[in-house]
């Protein structure tokens, strides 16, 4: 069994080569097989040149960018094109939980006989330190999800979470939004598509205030909300989708993922 993890990164430069070693680290200490694909989503620092100095020290770390600021939802289907493991992982680049955690989301997919785990901050296991406001906003957040959408998840934002590849392949192509609410209609997809999932406890240690979201995107949020009700409540469900974007991958060999 092989797992792939897509690292999303928008201005991680002073960090992200050091994270990127602790991933790969951790999961050689773990024993489990597995690459890492670091997708910088148009950052205006250096960590793109940072994680291709990581690729060119891994084999199994693979270094992609694009230009634009595309949002985090857009880096992980863009890194999607190029998983070759059994199970995909999604991890935030900053840490703030960490790879090791990766270990207690496939007992729990084993134990559950699930197809997708998911980190989440409201299982009763969880150990959280992030500051107020950030609480607020995410329970402000699954209040609003609850209301609209009967989710059997409490949380739907935590930014670890593992599914079976071919989950994946078959949801991905209908996922529309790109940036605040991608999580809420990947896993509204899921459940709508009779896929079984699991939540695992985390722990979270919020290591940084900048470039989180704040009060200011309360909007675009609210906004990327309404359209995902929109699409599955009044236009009665998401369609199958017909086309499988790994169709159209790019080139995900060693030597091009460090360029």
């Amino acid at each position: 069994m092989k797992i792939s993890i897509i690292m999303p990164a928008y201005n991680e430069g002073p960090r992200i080569y050091d994270n990127i070693v602790e991933t790969v680290r951790t999961m050689e200490d773990l024993g489990l097989n597995h690459e890492l694909i670091v997708v910088d989503d148009g950052s205006k620092d250096n960590t793109h040149q940072e994680a291709k100095r990581a690729a060119g020290r891994y084999a199994n770390v693979h270094a992609l960018r694009y230009t634009s600021n595309g949002g985090k939802g857009n880096a992980l289907k863009y890194g999607f094109r190029c998983v070759t493991g059994d199970l995909v992982a999604f991890l935030d680049a900053d840490l703030d939980l960490h790879p090791r955690q990766i270990k207690t989301l496939l007992e729990y997919m084993e134990k559950h006989n699930a197809d997708v785990v998911i980190g989440s901050k409201r299982h009763k296991l969880s150990q959280l330190d992030y500051p107020l406001q950030r609480k607020v906003l995410s329970t402000g957040y699954s209040l609003l999800i609850r209301l609209l959408f009967d989710l059997s998840v409490k949380d739907t934002q935590t930014g670890l979470k593992l599914f079976k590849r071919e989950v994946l392949e078959d949801i991905f192509p209908g996922v529309l939004s790109k940036k605040y609410a991608f999580d809420l209609e990947l896993l509204v997809n899921v459940q709508d598509r009779g896929y079984a999932i699991a939540e695992a406890p985390v722990v979270l240690n919020f290591q940084r205030d900048f470039g989180r979201v704040g009060l200011s995107d309360i909007k675009p949020i609210a906004m990327d909300t309404a359209a995902i009700f929109y699409r599955l409540r009044l236009l009665k469900g998401y369609d199958d989708p017909k086309e499988n974007e790994r169709k159209s991958c790019i080139d995900c060999s060693p030597a091009e993922s460090a360029q």
